[in-house]
């Protein structure tokens, strides 16, 4: 077991009567505890809408400084993003750290970034945050200016400083930005060669945690892909940053790109959504998308909401959906089982993977046509292209040629159509 680091203190404002705050207080316990951070204590508000200067009642900031030095936390969490005003003020008052929802957020991220792609997103979307509240974040700052009692001259040198930093983050913005502009041009280049190479590419989609690198990892092993391709997968909140792209090939010979993306969660930072934005728009060229829900949480409708909205917030819309309920097993429901565009699994246990890959065939191998086609034997290497690319389902030698009986995607249908036998 991990040591925990920080005790924190978390503060929610349930805002008219919100139907999912309780959710939303939870989750916060989970972002929390994936940063190693125990939870020694929380404090809740109702209130009609937030305060501008403390986003708590004032009378609270009192309970919750009392709170705080009883339960000796070091940290004060709040479930909601918070203004730079807000912070400097509860800062002051609560004489302690503060951090907002947003802020643990960007942690998490910042800690399970891999890829040098996903790190760069991490450290724009924490910039971007940062700027506007520098001098929150710095109430320091007079502290810092050495041994005169915080006389005139010393907040100059605070306020030279906070000028010197303000620059220097901008100028990094900037360079990030630059940076992930070649990056999205290396990959529009990689997803114009795919579509060039008509392979459909499928998208994983869905909340945190919701068994999407389960269920790419179950098919990569039904298919017989060796364990090497295996993504990162554990019952955790954002255990997969990277997307994730791996090809699947069929037994008959069809082929596919799956690709895993973030998950969702909600009130997902803005600067982070903007930030991944490259990544998530994987989604957008997607010839289908498994939307993964996790049906053994009572809350699943909404989580399937976030996700909807963060979709259209990156532009991702009209895309053919399956909606794959997984987690079954937990939900004591009928598995596995199809109705329409819904599917019933449990990826732990590998149940309906089979119907799974059956609705995928079904939307994207749609326009595969079966026919006979007549090769001349001076033309082996269409016969081998066939055997690779397609599905031959009988081969018989005449005297003109190879007579394949094959099933092939229209593109190959089309291009072959000269050698296309129809018997009189």
């Amino acid at each position: 077991m991990e040591e925990f680091l920080e005790k924190a203190i978390i503060v929610a404002v349930n805002l008219q009567h919100d139907e999912h705050f309780e959710y939303g207080l939870e989750e916060l316990h989970n972002l929390a505890e994936a940063l190693n951070v125990e939870v020694v204590g929380e404090v809740t508000q109702n209130l009609e809408r937030v305060t501008n200067s403390h986003y708590v009642g004032t009378g609270k900031v009192e309970e919750i400084k009392n709170f705080y030095e009883e339960a000796g936390a070091n940290l004060v969490i709040f479930n909601d993003e918070l203004s730079p005003s807000q912070i400097r003020n509860l800062e002051r008052d609560l004489e302690c750290k503060v951090i907002d929802r947003t802020m643990l957020i960007l942690d998490i991220f910042a800690r399970r970034a891999k890829s040098n792609e996903a790190q760069m997103q991490v450290e724009l979307a924490q910039l971007q945050y940062m700027l506007p509240r520098l001098v929150g974040l710095r109430a320091s700052l007079s502290r810092q200016g050495g041994g005169t009692g915080g006389g005139f001259k010393n907040r100059g040198a605070g306020e030279t400083k906070l000028e010197l930093d303000r620059r220097k983050i901008e100028d990094q913005i900037a360079k990030l930005k630059r940076e992930l502009e070649q990056v999205k041009y290396q990959r529009e280049t990689q997803r114009k060669q795919r579509k060039k190479n008509a392979i459909p590419v499928i998208s994983l989609v869905g909340y945190t945690n919701a068994g999407k690198s389960t269920i790419m990892n179950q098919l990569l092993h039904k298919v017989g892909q060796t364990d090497s391709k295996q993504v990162f997968e554990k019952d955790m909140l954002f255990a997969t940053l990277e997307t994730s792209v791996r090809q699947i090939k069929l037994p008959d010979q069809k082929e596919f790109l799956l690709t895993d993306t973030v998950g969702f969660v909600s009130k997902l930072p803005h600067h982070l959504v903007k930030a991944f934005r490259s990544t998530l728009e994987e989604a957008r060229d997607a010839s289908l998308l498994l939307h993964v829900v996790d049906v053994s949480n009572a809350e699943h409708r909404y989580m399937m909401d976030v996700t909807n909205e963060t979709l259209l917030a990156v532009g991702v819309e009209d895309v053919p959906t399956i909606y794959v309920y997984n987690k079954s097993d937990l939900a004591d429901m009928k598995y596995p089982y199809v109705s329409g565009e819904n599917i019933w699994i449990s990826a732990k246990e590998g149940a309906g993977l089979d119907e799974l890959l059956g609705m995928i065939k079904k939307h994207i191998f749609s326009d595969y046509i079966v026919c006979n086609m007549l090769i001349p034997f001076d033309r082996g290497d269409l016969v081998s292209y066939l055997n690779e690319h397609a599905s031959v389902e009988s081969t018989t030698y005449e005297e003109e040629g190879t007579l394949v009986k094959v099933e092939l995607k229209k593109s190959d249908y089309d291009r072959l159509q000269q050698f296309v036998f129809v018997q009189e």
